[in-house]
């Protein structure tokens, strides 16, 4: 890694979360570890900077793309009581732009994505996506000032700001979520002591998901410049508004270019899509199995040395997992995206009461900001006490529930506004009334649709992303992390085409639809899934039995046991000559670090083979052909402390199956 290494716990950010937890260590052994409440641990003070360089771009972005509907849909104003428009395409032309722009923006966090995991880094293409970003703004300001836009300068400019936009914030999209996880170092579990005496085990995995809520509730509170931008638009001028904007990204683009040599930066590899690429064609001309791709495979079926390894073909194999589950985000992000326009014409048919229509979604935003730190201090901690760590799978499962009733919600609230005069199923257009009077029921009644949305996100979408990271590769992380923008855009196009059914007096049918499709992906995804948070939490219990297993644990288990069965020398004749064998200081890893299914350690001098799984082999039991020249000796007793099996998780259990058994002798 480059960069600083980071201290083991912020002062300043450790006051911020569990905020108890104190300096000291314990070292880890079977007896200390067993049955401590797992903690996250405290956030390095670097990691709060690289998250406020996300908060200011997410002010940028969404006080920017806030006022393009207005900005492109209407002439200029004749007077301040209108709507503050610019270019006046019309409705449809609007529309198109903006989805095209967003349709940019998705294919760009890919393409940045590929760049930064194979070429220049994580850190250098953040760098490059704010320059774009920055250049966007811009063109944006200067192009709404009231000469440019008398002069033409107008559509061209907008077009030249979404360019830059799309490709310096899709490319910020997918690099920052992974970029920010990568500050944090101290995966390792420790325990620590509370101020009210509790010893508590530090979990990396809890710590890995409070990073990306953090980061999550950053982007919420920095969303809020939407309201700053859109009173600027309306009371002064669109440059204004924009100028903010341009202000709000170059404080993120200086942020970064600060820190430069503080952040850890973890080194790219050029050759890892070219070894993917190969692995999964190898896979595909074999029906598909990656298991055929594995590297002993290759060499015991096919006489074949591949130069990808081993590791690789597992990371892609959990990569492939974690990308199974969220294609479910597709009919997830089709109930999202309603709240950008039909829930907005929705609240246009009540009565309003002088608030803006297009208020109501900033509920959303609010309710984020609400329930991410309720959620994660006082829920999970609850939780947390009583030894209960809700899965990955379990998590989302909350999440999309949550959609569903915000869906089932905004049909009961459309059934109400179809029950209510004066114009009942036709809102604002029965020639009976004038001035296209709204129906008689108050606005706020929506407003649990967006808190409804609000909770499914913070439950689902977080660690959605949570899982992109923990499941790539490690020089893939950007790459997966792009995969979920791209769920994204396919729900968003799909929404796209669904509106062509959301319009009066149906939207009842279309409302309830929505959360019958949403509730069948919930009990299919639940169905499907849900035995990877069983091998989760089997891996979890495995980890914290191996806590124990530091390097010195093991070095003086090796002492007590295998040292007494070898000469004072610790010198072994094998077949494969003199080595030497230090077992205070050897390498000897256990079936959970190694790949091999045996490994068997053969004593010449006392006739007696221990292998890691602590089975023994006499003289006569050894399979292997005996040294010329030399005479087998007679057999020691038995040692005081024989050798114990080691456990196996889940997933290595299932990987040594798969592999052909045979034994390494040193």
């Amino acid at each position: 890694m480059e960069g600083v290494p980071p201290t083991s716990g912020a002062k300043s950010g450790s006051k911020l979360h569990t905020g108890e937890l104190s300096a000291s260590k314990v070292s880890l052994s079977s007896n200390s570890s067993e049955g401590l409440r797992r903690v996250r641990d405290d956030i390095p003070v670097h990691l709060w900077t690289v998250a406020s360089i996300s908060f200011w771009e997410k002010a940028a972005f969404w006080g920017l793309t806030a006022p393009w509907q207005n900005y492109m849909q209407h002439p200029p104003r004749l007077t301040h009581k209108e709507t503050p428009c610019a270019l006046g395409l019309g409705q449809v032309k609007a529309t198109r732009i903006y989805c095209a722009f967003y349709i940019a923006y998705y294919v760009s966090a890919m393409l940045f994505a590929i760049v930064s995991d194979s070429r220049l880094g994580r850190y250098r293409t953040l760098f490059i996506c704010l320059v774009l970003f920055n250049l966007g703004c811009a063109a944006m300001t200067l192009s709404s000032l009231p000469s440019s836009l008398a002069a033409g300068w107008g559509l061209p400019g907008l077009v030249i700001a979404m360019i830059c936009v799309a490709l310096g914030g899709g490319g910020f999209e997918s690099n920052m979520a992974a970029f920010l996880a990568d500050q944090y170092t101290e995966t390792e579990p420790r325990i620590k002591t509370l101020s009210s005496g509790e010893e508590v085990l530090t979990d990396g995995v809890l710590t890995i998901k409070y990073i990306y809520s953090l980061n999550y509730w950053l982007g919420n509170v920095g969303s809020l410049s939407w309201f700053a931008v859109v009173t600027l638009e309306g009371n002064v001028s669109f440059a204004a508004a924009y100028g903010l904007c341009f202000g709000f990204v170059s404080i993120s683009l200086l942020t970064l270019l600060a820190g430069r040599g503080y952040f850890l930066r973890v080194p790219h590899e050029s050759k890892v899509f070219t070894q993917a690429s190969r692995v999964l064609l190898c896979a595909s001309r074999n029906r598909f199995r990656l298991a055929c791709a594995e590297t002993e495979y290759q060499l015991e079926h096919l006489r074949k040395v591949v130069p990808w390894s081993g590791q690789l073909v597992r990371e892609l194999r959990r990569a492939l997992q974690g990308c199974r589950v969220l294609l479910a985000f597709i009919v997830f992000y089709i109930c999202f995206d309603q709240m950008q326009n039909n829930l907005i014409s929705q609240s246009a048919q009540m009565e309003t009461s002088g608030t803006p229509n297009d208020m109501l979604p900033a509920m959303n935003q609010v309710g984020c900001i609400l329930f991410t730190p309720f959620i994660h201090h006082v829920i999970y901690p609850l939780l947390h006490k009583r030894h209960i760590y809700l899965q990955p799978i379990t998590r989302m499962t909350i999440g999309f529930g949550f959609v569903v009733s915000s869906m089932a919600y905004a049909a009961i609230v459309q059934n109400i506004i179809y029950s209510s005069g004066p114009c009942y199923d036709h809102p604002r257009a029965c020639s009976s009334v004038a001035d296209r009077e709204p129906n008689h029921i108050n606005v706020w009644i929506q407003a649990p649709v967006f808190f409804l949305i609000a909770m499914g996100e913070v439950w689902a979408y977080v660690t959605a992303l949570e899982i992109a990271y923990s499941h790539a590769p490690k020089n893939m992380k950007s790459v997966i992390q792009a995969i979920f923008p791209l769920m994204a855009g396919i729900g968003s196009a799909s929404a796209m085409g669904l509106t062509t059914f959301a319009h009066d007096p149906n939207l009842v049918t279309f409302y309830a639809s929505l959360a019958g499709g949403m509730a069948i992906t919930t009990v299919a995804f639940w169905l499907m899934f849900r035995k990877h948070d069983r091998d989760h939490a089997e891996d979890k219990s495995d980890a914290s039995v191996d806590l124990a297993d530091t390097p010195s644990t093991r070095r003086s288990e090796r002492t007590s046991t295998i040292a007494d069965l070898v000469p004072e020398t610790g010198h072994v004749d094998t077949k494969l000559g003199l080595i030497s064998l230090p077992y205070a200081n050897s390498g000897l890893v256990s079936p959970k670090q190694s790949n091999l299914t045996t490994t068997t350690i053969v004593s010449q001098e006392h006739g007696i083979a221990v292998g890691v799984d602590g089975s023994r082999v006499g003289p006569g039991d050894s399979t292997d052909e005996p040294v010329p020249g030399q005479q087998a000796p007679a057999p020691v007793p038995e040692p005081a402390h024989p050798v114990q099996p080691r456990s196996t998780s889940k997933n290595t259990r299932k990987l040594q199956k798969r592999q052909p058994r045979f034994s390494m002798v040193f």
